[in-house]
């Protein structure tokens, strides 16, 4: 049994992870020669660290990552909204980690050639296509700067773990064109800066027009006393806006922006101070596509961003991949490498996932901080005048229902992957 996954990303490196540890062999395959740790923070939440704990990874986590304590609305003027604890200080068993894209993506890519094999995770390898019979898949493969042809592989079913531009995607649904943007732009980029709040907390401020989202990924560094943050300012235009739409990753000028975040230096932050101390910034423009009616394709599946991209709302894109990951190591391990498992898989994975990505178009839980700037746009004296209960509770806890991670759920339920 060998199972051919193209794409090194978090979804594709967790997959190779899993079907290692239920004994059964697969390849990586990735289209970039020498991978780096590229990017800015991520989140990832109890239910996908509880996963990467049962890997062995747990130590690495928290040698790399911040444990988030808090997760924090404000307004624009810096008047919170809302708060909750989380992770291990919300009462799960598992803590959430604040940590940098890269690194994650390198802690997974180590233990993959230690655990599989060096020469079963290829680097320039890029995914052509492939054809498959009844027990088959042989896949082709380019180098993607050269054109030169690789040798093909053969395995028993291909895994399309490569991304929102997925070529598996693209062959399955060849006429399904570009993502899709909803007009909204993401500066991303890290800071050198003092902490804030509790010193673990994950802030989010403004509304859905105009946000910035703070958290840090490292801790201080001594004498300054200064943290690495992670940061996002947002602004969101029509979707026919004549902004670099073709650009999907681009250097990112604070020019562009900074104007609009000028004010907002709060008591507990200061914005464009952290924004004037990044050494860089990246521009993206906020883009997910349609849930698709089906994933898999006789020995072929999808997986990760390459089948339910979304919208960076909730912290969730990487730890639906990583779950995408466990449930099919699972049913591989039910029903062994065959069209069935993959089946069984989708079943479970497509629906959940499409649900999160249509909550993420609806502002998922940030829809508070929007329902506060449209009633009180210049401030409040008590928060409990502008929202109900409801409204601020609430709101948080039918989220966590839709993306899998009810603490009590989380807490009472058994492990995903039984190991070999």
């Amino acid at each position: 049994m060998t199972i051919l996954i193209a794409g090194s990303g978090i979804a594709g490196l967790t997959a190779a992870l899993s079907l290692h540890q239920i004994g059964v062999d697969c390849r990586v395959f990735e289209s970039v020669s020498v991978p780096r740790a590229l990017g800015v923070g991520i989140n990832v939440l109890p239910h996908a660290v509880r996963e990467l704990t049962e890997l062995g990874l747990a130590d690495a986590l928290a040698e790399t990552g911040i444990p988030t304590a808090e997760l924090a609305y404000y307004n624009k003027h810096g008047q919170r909204i809302w708060s909750e604890a989380r992770g291990r200080e919300a009462g799960y068993n598992w803590p959430q980690f604040s940590i940098h894209r890269g690194l994650l993506q390198q802690i997974l890519l180590q233990a993959a050639r230690d655990r599989l094999g060096a020469h079963n995770v290829l680097t320039g390898y890029h995914l052509a296509g492939w054809d498959q019979t009844a027990t088959k898949v042989n896949a082709r493969f380019i180098d993607k700067r050269s054109g030169v042809r690789l040798p093909d592989e053969e395995g028993d079913l291909l895994l399309g773990v490569d991304g929102i531009h997925s070529v598996v995607r693209q062959t399955m649904y060849p006429n399904e064109g570009p993502p899709l943007w909803n007009g909204a732009i993401l500066w991303r980029g890290t800071s050198r800066a003092a902490p804030f709040l509790t010193g673990r907390s994950m802030i989010m401020a403004g509304h859905e027009f105009q946000k910035f989202v703070a958290y840090p990924i490292a801790g201080a560094a001594a004498p300054q006393g200064e943290a690495e943050i992670n940061w996002i300012a947002e602004r969101k235009f029509r979707p026919d806006h004549s902004w670099r739409r073709e650009d999907w990753s681009r250097i990112g000028n604070p020019a562009d922006f900074l104007p609009w975040f000028a004010d907002w230096r709060f008591d507990w932050l200061d914005v464009p101070g952290v924004i004037r101390a990044a050494n860089a910034c990246f521009e993206y423009p906020m883009v997910d596509r349609d849930p698709l009616d089906r994933w898999t394709f006789g020995r072929a599946t999808l997986m990760g961003d390459a089948a339910h991209p979304m919208y960076p709302i909730g912290s969730n894109g990487a730890s639906q991949g990583i779950l995408d990951a466990r449930v099919l190591a699972r049913e591989i391990r039910r029903a062994g490498p065959t069209p069935e498992a993959l089946l069984g898989y989708e079943a479970e994975r497509r629906p959940a996932t499409a649900r999160i990505v249509v909550a993420n178009r609806a502002n998922g839980p940030e829809q508070v901080m929007q329902l506060v700037e449209q009633r009180t746009p210049g401030g409040f004296a008590r928060i409990e005048d502008v929202l109900t209960p409801e409204e601020l509770d609430g709101t948080a806890a039918r989220y966590k229902r839709v993306a899998g991670f009810d603490r009590d759920e989380l807490n009472a339920r058994g492990p995903i992957v039984q190991a070999a």
